[in-house]
């Protein structure tokens, strides 16, 4: 598992340009069925279009890359779209770009420039967001300690997922892997080591500005 960069809650965006109408559809995906299934869902919505163009990236290393230009032609539609994905630094992610044609034909460079407005600005408009690994896991301590331990974390912007309360006080916490051992060392030293924890798991969180979004 490493970080990567993707969308959080996609948003379309579409424009007017010499009366075709281009729509751009993003949705964040994690295998290269699901980005079909996207694709295909989109064709449906819009199956009146001209052109359903589309690509995306699977991946934490970025592997997996497709795109297609759907009758439009060749590298004026899918590739651009592909490019925009690239150089936003995305993975995880299919854009689909639908083209009403509105008679007036708008050229190769047209095509291109369209295309890529539509896929970049439907991207900008779901908001880019870090997609970072976070360790879920308990603490558990005793009654006395409850002060203290909620102060620390509300000061180093822990995020505390649930609270529990039985004969010790159990929390349960999402924390950036990056910053797990520096956190469990002082919540050791803040109780003299009277603090037991448990993982639970690991997963992706998406972070905007070093802050948790759901």
């Amino acid at each position: 598992m490493k970080n990567y960069k993707s969308i959080h809650k996609p948003k379309p965006y579409s424009f007017v340009v010499n009366k075709s109408e281009f729509i751009g559809n993003c949705q964040f995906v994690e295998s290269e069925e699901e980005a079909l299934e996207f694709i295909d869902s989109i064709k449906e919505k819009y199956k009146d279009a001209t052109h359903n163009c589309s690509a995306y990236i699977i991946g934490e290393e970025m592997l997996t890359q497709r795109f297609d230009d759907d009758g439009e032609p060749t590298q004026t539609a899918g590739i651009p779209i592909l490019e925009v994905i690239k150089k936003e630094g995305l993975t995880n992610v299919c854009v689909v770009v639908t083209r009403y044609f509105g008679g007036i034909k708008l050229g190769a460079g047209g095509l291109v420039r369209s295309y890529t407005k539509a896929a970049s600005e439907c991207l900008n408009e779901s908001i880019i967001v870090d997609k970072k690994i976070f360790r879920k896991f308990y603490i558990e301590f005793e009654y006395t300690f409850i002060g203290s331990i909620e102060n620390f974390l509300m000061n180093k912007e822990v995020h505390i997922s649930n609270k529990e309360y039985f004969d010790k006080v159990r929390f349960e916490i999402l924390l950036d892997e990056d910053r797990y051992d520096n956190i469990e060392k002082e919540l050791i030293n803040l109780t003299s080591d009277n603090i037991k924890f448990t993982m639970i798991e690991f997963n992706y969180q998406s972070s905007l500005n070093g802050k948790l979004i759901f």
